[in-house]
């Protein structure tokens, strides 16, 4: 990440940014301390651009160029627009629009030990519970859309699950856009005690096409024998930007499982940290981008193995049409003592036009010498072998081309553990293939 030098002026678009937020709700003092730590970052930092190594494929030019402010309030949305979202799995679901939560989202009651409400209720009746992890697994240090996240910190949800407690049925977090020219800093808490196990869904979508920026942040806490699923699917508006930020760290014997999907937006990034804090963990991680027209998706992911016995499975899958551009950098770390580690990382990138393009670097440092690890890249188009088989059974060559690329998304989005949300994902990208990209 960039950062400025100690006497340079702020950023003219970070100040923008800084000077459109009004006040925020009163917070606990050690909070108040982190948010002060957070603007003193957040002038220091630079909007980061392609000199920077971690952007050097990603252009937020046009972001800059585009003025945002907060949203005063939510834009009423018809219900129409709220229910074509259900998910009749998900026993809560927490709306979000504009950035804005909105009261009374609740929707049936919780399993005893489950708790699941704003971060500004938290704050002040539970407070206890959320100061050894707000805004601080996620580091604003070097990180200019988290520091202005944690700034301004005010619209979020903690979800709590205690020491050996279930929940079964997922809880779904979806933030709706509707209003151009609106910056929204959502921010979700999870925390998951011994033994505890949760499945979370954050989807983001709009109302229309207008363009606007959303700066999320997640924070994960798994403590030792704890389980947690994270989904996020990104259907944000074709001329939106979307930042994303999640950091998951993980206790003994913990396991962790992120499913991430990004259809929309003109430009998005997508930066996944897992910390390995203890000994024997489970770490699996699936990744999408499906986008076409001049979409740029840009995923960037750090596995830290601090601690022996670790275990990941990485998969990261491309499909990118017209004159559209993925990124993938994805490193797998592996600190001195982190022995046994077993860690794969693969990178299949499915290019579907001649001005399609993807730039892919899966990386590995590893400094422990009893360890297992691999990593690998494809880049290249539909394999001729497989439409010519296709086409001798009688299919057109459109239709083979569609049923190709179709299974190769459908492979990732198959393994989300929510029958409805995945039905949804693969009729988008049935509409893909059969639009054209």
């Amino acid at each position: 990440m960039s950062t400025a030098a100690a006497d340079s002026a702020v950023h003219p678009y970070v100040a923008a940014l800084l000077a459109g937020h009004g006040a925020v709700p009163e917070v606990p003092g050690w909070l108040s301390a982190r948010r002060a730590a957070a603007l003193e970052r957040a002038n220091a930092l630079a909007v980061p651009t392609t000199r920077d190594e971690e952007w050097r494929f990603t252009d937020l030019t046009p972001l800059t160029r585009l003025p945002v402010r907060p949203a005063t309030q939510a834009s009423p949305l018809d219900a129409a627009v709220r229910s074509a979202h259900d998910l009749p799995e998900a026993a809560q679901r927490m709306t979000f629009i504009d950035g804005v939560l909105m009261p009374a989202s609740q929707t049936a009651a919780l399993p005893a030990g489950v708790t699941v409400m704003p971060l500004t209720d938290a704050l002040r009746s539970q407070p206890a519970l959320v100061e050894p992890y707000l805004a601080r697994l996620a580091s604003s240090e070097n990180d200019l859309f988290t520091a202005l996240n944690t700034a301004f910190l005010q619209h979020g949800v903690l979800i709590h699950v205690a020491r050996d407690s279930v929940m079964n049925e997922p809880v779904h977090l979806l933030h709706l856009a509707a209003q151009a020219g609106v910056a929204a800093h959502p921010r979700c808490l999870i925390v998951a005690e011994p033994g505890a196990r949760v499945c979370v869904i954050e989807e983001y979508a709009a109302a229309g096409d207008a363009a606007y920026l959303t700066n999320a942040v997640t924070e994960v806490a798994v403590a030792a024998n704890a389980e947690v699923r994270h989904v996020k699917v990104q259907r944000e508006s074709s001329k939106a930007f979307h930042i994303g930020h999640c950091t998951a760290r993980l206790e003994r014997d913990a396991r962790f499982a992120s499913h991430t999907v990004t259809l929309g937006a003109r430009l998005s990034r997508q930066n996944l940290t897992v910390q390995q804090d203890g000994e024997g963990i489970e770490v699996t991680i699936d990744g999408l981008a499906l986008i076409g027209g001049r979409q740029l998706a840009d995923t960037h992911t750090l596995i830290d193995h601090r601690q022996a016995h670790g275990r990941c499975s990485q998969t990261h899958k491309t499909i990118v049409g017209g004159g559209a551009h993925a990124v993938f950098n994805g490193k797998v770390f592996v600190r001195e003592g982190a022995q046994l580690t077993d860690s794969s990382q693969q990178s299949r990138n499915l290019l579907l036009s001649d001005k399609a393009r993807v730039d892919t670097k899966p990386q590995l440092e590893i400094f422990a010498d009893d360890v297992k690890c691999a990593h690998g890249a494809t880049v290249g188009q539909l394999d001729p072998e497989h439409l010519f088989y296709l086409k001798s059974r009688g299919l057109t060559e459109a239709a083979a081309r569609n049923l190709l690329t179709y299974a190769f998304g459908a492979e990732i989005i198959d393994r989300i553990p929510v029958p409805s949300l995945v039905r949804r994902l693969e009729a988008a990208v049935m509409a893909f293939t059969e639009g054209g990209a």
